[in-house]
C-alpha cells in the first residue's frame, strides 16, 4: 500500500553535502516511522538515521551523528536526510523504508524504495 521514492543522489567530494528525498505515494504521513538504511558492496544494510512520523523522535547511527540530519515534511508525504561532511565511506545505495514503529533492524520495515546512489569521491 506504502510506495516511496528515493531521489538526490549523485556524485561529490569529499567534504560535500547531498540532501535526499523519501516521497510517499497513495497516502499521507502522520503515524509511523521512517527510517533511511545504505548498503555498501560486500557490506551488510545498516540503519543511518530514522524518525517518527507523529512524535517526531530520531535516531543516528554513530557514523553519521552530527554531520547528517534527518527530517520530515508531513503535509508533503516527504522525507529528507541532509548529509554534510561526506566521507568516501558514505558510498553506498540509500534506502527509506516505513515502519508502523521507530526501529533500527532492517527487517521491522515492510516498505522499502528502489534505492539511489550515493558516490563520494576521494
Amino acid at each position: 500500500q506504502v510506495q516511496l521514492v528515493e531521489s538526490g543522489g549523485g556524485l561529490v567530494q569529499a567534504g560535500g553535502s547531498l540532501r535526499l528525498s523519501c516521497a510517499a505515494s497513495g497516502r499521507t504521513f502522520g503515524r509511523g516511522a521512517v527510517g533511511w538504511f545504505r548498503q555498501a558492496p560486500g557490506k551488510e544494510r545498516e540503519i543511518v538515521a530514522g524518525i517518527s512520523l507523529s512524535g517526531g523522535s530520531t535516531y543516528y547511527a554513530d557514523s553519521v551523528k552530527g554531520r547528517f540530519t534527518i527530517s520530515r515534511d508531513n503535509a508533503k508525504n516527504t522525507i529528507y536526510l541532509q548529509m554534510n561532511s561526506l566521507k568516501p565511506e558514505d558510498t553506498a545505495v540509500y534506502y527509506c523504508a516505513y515502519s508502523n514503529f521507530l526501529r533500527t533492524v532492517p527487517t521491522e520495515y515492510a516498505y522499502w524504495g528502489q534505492g539511489t546512489q550515493v558516490t563520494v569521491a576521494s
